[in-house]
């Protein structure tokens, strides 16, 4: 049972996020990256389905500035295979760039599993996960937050909204997007990172620019603040004398 895992890294929304001059996208000079928090769930995910019964956890990623950091801690999380495919990408990819990519890759690596994270802080549609399955061929489920074993088959649990969680029982070759975790991903020290890097061989393939569908930036912007609230007090009387008048003024009778 291989289980291969997509890795993205994204701004830290922690730091101060500014426009570049084209207005269609993040000002990355000084940009600092962190690992999909969605991701990372999806690689404790994994590693627990191995630990439970077995298999390879292979983490894969896109070629760009520092990623292979990203595979090192993959490694030293417990990963058996880190692979990064190459090619010019740049600082951002569509779902639809990386998701082909990604499929060609793990293709040619040779699956039964593919556990991603659900969505990203810096796409716009959250179809990763979908993108690759329709790649592959292979059914897709998404907002998951456990996948173990029964028999030949998966049995799946995914959320719905209210907090209902359904399960599924799947066969492999399958993709799932990764909610959450069984468990909080495990943290791992520096030295153990450092130590993985000199331990650990990292596969290149070679990637393709295709799948370039998607939607574009016309415009990017930070939030407009608006000209605030105004406190009417606590007299309920003059408070609704105040709404009445507000009414008025905006042609409302």
């Amino acid at each position: 049972m291989n289980i291969v895992v997509p890795i993205k890294q994204v701004p830290d929304l922690v730091e101060e996020l500014e426009i570049d001059g084209s207005g269609k996208d993040l000002n990355r000079e000084w940009l600092k990256y962190k690992v999909n928090e969605f991701d990372d769930h999806a690689l404790e995910e994994a590693l627990l389905y191995k630990e439970a019964n077995g298999g390879t956890v292979t983490a894969i990623v896109l070629d760009s500035d520092g990623i292979d950091k990203v595979l090192h801690t993959a490694a030293a999380k417990g990963a058996d295979k880190v692979v990064k495919i190459t090619g010019d990408f740049g600082d951002s990819v569509s779902s639809h760039t990386a998701g082909k990519a990604m499929a060609d890759a793990i293709q040619s690596l040779g699956f039964d599993i593919v556990m991603t994270g659900v969505q990203a802080v810096d796409d716009r549609d959250g179809q990763l996960a979908g993108i690759i399955a329709n790649h592959l061929n292979t059914p897709n489920i998404n907002v998951v937050t456990g996948v173990t074993k029964d028999g030949d088959n998966l049995v799946v649990q995914k959320e719905y909204g209210g907090g209902v969680v359904a399960e599924f029982e799947v066969a492999t070759p399958v993709v799932v997007g990764v909610q959450a975790a069984r468990e909080t991903p495990r943290y791992i020290p520096v030295a153990k990172i450092r130590k993985a890097s000199r331990g650990i061989n990292i596969e290149e393939i070679a990637g393709s620019m295709d799948g370039s569908a998607g939607s574009d930036v016309s415009r990017m912007f930070k939030p407009e603040g608006g000209q605030g609230a105004e406190m009417l007090g606590d007299d309920a009387e003059a408070a609704a004398a105040k709404i009445i008048e507000i009414l008025k003024e905006k042609g409302i009778k």
